[in-house]
């Protein structure tokens, strides 16, 4: 058989790379014009006032207000998403970095043949099964605790919802802050040391501040995922759309409501398209998250140049 000249090989190439690209680069737009489509039809076909929907704190779409529209305020699913996202990376980062170091610095060999493989495992696990731990320790272990200090609570609610997901993002912002520990140089350690700098002082000094872009971009990654996670929140949450006034108290996130009703409303209603509304506002925060990886990467290669 006879063998293809080498420019028909790369033209070829070439053009199965370009299609797979331009196939990617449709899915993305088709998606994201999709989801703004259905999501703006809420403000300009069904006459929701776009400033109540983001601001407004009671959400009931099949009642009216004073004006005939549904009352649908998302600031109570809005503030509970952050809440749940940033709570949980609180839990979630100390043990991160602290892993990532003990993996790079203190015992690499042990560290990168059984620990971090270890620590990767957990993204396995399916999302279901994070909520069922959850439900049956992570919240009767928080109603528990309330008891013994004299509350009542029923264990649902942002902390319980914050410890599952720190679990959860726990393997990612791990993961890619050994990868940025273990980016750095070593002749930036080389040179602490010789300064007689000690360990922790190279570690803290220099190594963590050299990566620190590299970390922040570990730090934002976890806090997307924990913003996108639905069905392990779901369980743990509570589900009550409300403004959260404690973390013990149970409320709601965008994704809690967008699980609970998407299947439940018909197509074209006026509460469909306020649920499209909502998946719009969680996929534009996911690019605001994107965004600020990418600048902060920007920042980081152009400190380094």
């Amino acid at each position: 058989m006879a063998q293809l000249p080498k420019h028909r090989v790369e033209l070829i190439g070439k053009g199965v790379t370009g299609a797979c690209i331009a196939l990617v680069a449709l899915l993305v737009v088709t998606l994201v014009a999709m989801v703004a489509q259905r999501g703006i039809a809420t403000f300009a076909v069904d006459g929701i006032d776009l400033g109540a929907f983001l601001t407004g704190t009671t959400w009931n779409p099949h009642q009216d207000d004073v004006n005939g529209m549904p009352t649908v305020g998302a600031l109570p699913m809005i503030s509970g998403s952050f809440a749940v996202t940033l709570l949980s990376t609180l839990f979630a980062l100390p043990i991160a970095i602290g892993s990532a170091i003990f993996v790079v610095e203190i015992a690499p060999r042990f560290g990168r043949r059984v620990f971090q493989p270890l620590i990767e495992l957990l993204v396995g696990i399916p999302s279901v099964v994070y909520g069922l731990i959850g439900l049956t320790v992570v919240v009767a272990w928080t109603r528990d605790m309330a008891a013994a200090a004299g509350q009542t609570i029923t264990g649902f609610g942002i902390f319980s919802s914050a410890i599952v997901l720190a679990v959860m993002i726990l393997p990612t912002i791990t993961s890619l802050s050994i990868d940025a520990l273990a980016a750095v140089p070593n002749q930036y350690r080389e040179g602490s040391y010789a300064l007689g700098c000690t360990r922790w002082q190279t570690v803290w000094n220099v190594v963590l501040r050299s990566a620190a872009p590299s970390l922040m971009t570990a730090v934002i990654l976890g806090m997307t995922r924990a913003f996108g996670e639905a069905l392990a929140v779901q369980m743990v949450v509570g589900n009550a759309i409300q403004m959260p006034t404690s973390l013990f108290t149970p409320a709601s996130t965008l994704t809690s409501v967008l699980t609970m009703g998407m299947g439940n409303e018909a197509m074209g209603t006026v509460y469909n398209d306020v649920l499209w509304s909502l998946a719009l506002l969680l996929l534009l925060m996911s690019l605001v998250f994107i965004l600020i990886i990418h600048l902060i990467g920007h920042k980081g290669g152009t400190k380094r140049g």
